[in-house]
């Protein structure tokens, strides 16, 4: 069975994507990028930004490419 991968842009950071899209939690409705909705759920969390990005980094560097 052959997987097709839809490509989308983030409408909050505007980059393109193409991995399963995350549900904003500013409306509960809006697709959005994986690594968007990761820093939504951090900073409700009250995680700096400088924060998340270094989070983000890392979570990058264990992915399968």
């Amino acid at each position: 069975m052959k997987v097709e991968r839809t490509e989308r842009i983030c409408p909050i950071c505007g980059k393109l994507y193409t991995g399963i899209p995350a549900t904003s939690r500013i409306d509960n409705f809006t697709l959005i990028c994986p690594d968007c909705g990761t820093r939504q759920a951090l900073e409700t969390l009250g995680i700096s930004q400088e924060e998340q990005e270094k989070i983000l980094s890392i979570m990058h560097s264990h992915q399968p490419k």
